[in-house]
């Protein structure tokens, strides 16, 4: 006896089959794609790690220390990089885009001093090996003025475009934080009654004078590195004439992403 199937019932069908066909075939490219664009990321970060330890073993092999990773430098790297995959180009500066010290600066870099490497080849090796070949490129990797890197490395037509950019870091330090730095180096120098004051900071903002008694000296700077004391001012400290001192932080100087600090010392 034939069996009979009711009309609702889940009954395969050509259309049914066809439908069926056509989402496995989508989930399988899926799948592929999503295969590829997990390949494509372990190359392009294999590739920024391998171009890391280079550049720090050829360092080491002039004695020099190595660089820090600076992750707002490599969100600047990685975006250049990917304009120059997406136009095919290699250049510092693409049409529309901003200078380096601008894009690294939007990526929340401080610093005193950059420098940028770029390049296009098939892998990071032969990418490396052209820097050090370069006169340019290699004086980038080889300064000793530097000491922080982000590298970026993204696939294109031709190849991996990378993108080292360098520099010479600046702390992101507040006010308090410097005029204690200034401090600990005057307490070196001999100066133990120093603190920071209202007064002092009022003078760091002016151009000329003081604000406040009157100091027997005053000494103004601006300085990326806040481990030294201007030659000048340890002079004054090592005559002997002064037995405490103020020490003021105010806004500095910085200008798409040179940074100074800005400070004065009253010495009394």
């Amino acid at each position: 006896m034939p069996l009979t199937v009711p009309f609702s019932a889940s009954v395969p069908t050509r259309t049914t089959f066809r439908v069926a066909f056509r989402i496995i075939a989508l989930a399988l490219i899926a799948l592929l794609v999503t295969s590829y664009s997990v390949y494509a990321q372990a190359e392009v970060s294999n590739a920024e790690r391998a171009l890391f330890d280079a550049l720090n073993r050829e360092r080491a092999s002039k004695g020099l220390p190595a660089l820090h990773w600076d992750a707002a430098l490599a969100v600047a790297a990685r975006e250049h990089a990917s304009r120059m995959a997406q136009d095919n180009v290699l250049s510092h500066q693409l049409p529309g885009e901003p200078q380096i010290q601008v894009r690294a600066t939007q990526a929340g870099a401080r610093f005193t001093t950059i420098a940028e490497n770029i390049a296009v080849a098939p892998n990071s090796a032969t990418i490396h090996s052209a820097w050090m070949q370069s006169p340019h490129h290699r004086e980038n990797i080889l300064d000793p003025e530097l000491n922080g890197v982000g590298i970026g490395v993204v696939k294109g037509t031709d190849g991996l475009f990378a993108v080292q950019d360098f520099s010479q870091t600046v702390a992101n330090l507040n006010f308090k934080q410097q005029e204690q730095q200034v401090i600990a180096n005057l307490n070196i120098h001999g100066m133990s009654a120093t603190r920071a004051t209202n007064d002092a900071r009022k003078t760091c903002e002016l151009d000329r004078g003081f604000s406040g008694n009157r100091p027997l000296s005053v000494t103004r700077f601006e300085t990326a590195d806040l481990t030294k004391l201007p030659f000048d001012l340890e002079q004054k400290l090592r005559s002997g004439r002064y037995h405490s001192a103020s020490v003021g932080a105010c806004e500095g100087g910085s200008s798409a992403g040179f940074t100074h600090f800005k400070l004065v010392v009253e010495l009394f």
